[in-house]
């Protein structure tokens, strides 16, 4: 398969990744609740591990310096065929560059940014590195969705920068946009007005496959983490809101067959 093949449409989510301060019992805790194991990343991102779930790669993890204190939080990376050009559409759109572009070895070429509203994601211009290499199965992220105040104003952003194109369910109560990219949903934006943490603002939120959304929900607390709201029927499956012990967020989900 040529590159050009296995290189993920502009705009898709194509990787998840965290960085933490304690690189080993996050490593510990994810292993235990999801069945990841771990190999060393590029070491021009300093202290860094794929996780792989049977030998597929699946996420990353890197280890923020002692001096660095960021928020901790998973970061969506969107697919690029040009990270240069991105950053400069996102910088034109109202966005913000935190990092890069810059080459992560011969993996590929990365920006780090946040969008109008403050929220934080990443893209990805692949070369040896794809992304995800497995989707669907218990331990696997499967949707991406940004949380936000409203999803007009942001959605016109990533609308102009990646190009998607978009599908709003129109009601008196419920903000919510689908993007998709050639047709297919591919990520989305749901606009919860005051209900937004004012701690976290704008932000991303990854959702992750489960075989049982309450016994893994029942897990992250023995492992140290935290359920922020259990489990519940939504519209994607039976999902719960949790956090480990870093205070990453993140959902579960059982997805509906």
């Amino acid at each position: 398969m040529s590159q050009a093949e296995t290189r993920r449409t502009p705009g898709t989510p194509c990787w998840v990744s965290l960085m933490v301060h304690g690189l080993a019992p996050t490593q510990e805790f994810y292993a235990a609740l999801f069945g990841w194991e771990f190999r060393p990343g590029p070491a021009s991102l300093g202290p860094y591990v794929r996780a792989l779930l049977d030998g597929a790669e699946v996420a990353g993890i890197g280890q923020l310096p002692p001096d660095r204190h960021l928020p901790i939080a998973w970061t969506t990376y969107l697919a690029t065929d040009d990270a240069d050009a991105t950053a400069e559409a996102i910088r034109h759109c109202g966005g913000t560059v935190g990092v890069g572009p810059l080459d992560a070895g011969d993996a590929g070429r990365l920006v780090i940014a946040s969008d109008p509203e403050g929220a934080v994601f990443g893209a990805w211009q692949a070369q040896a590195h794809v992304g995800t290499t497995v989707a669907g199965a218990p331990g696997t992220p499967v949707w991406n969705e940004l949380l936000t105040r409203e999803t007009s104003t942001v959605g016109k952003f990533y609308e102009t920068v990646f190009g998607y194109e978009k599908e709003a369910m129109v009601s008196a109560d419920f903000d919510h946009v689908t993007l998709l990219v050639e047709g297919r949903p591919v990520c989305s934006l749901h606009g919860v007005g005051h209900a937004l943490p004012r701690d976290k603002g704008s932000h991303w939120m990854t959702y992750f496959e489960v075989a049982d959304t309450d016994e893994a929900a029942r897990r992250v607390t023995e492992l140290g983490g935290h359920v922020l709201q259990p489990p519940r029927e939504a519209s994607s499956g039976r999902v719960a809101t949790v956090t480990d012990p870093e205070g990453a967020v993140f959902t579960l989900v059982r997805s509906k067959v």
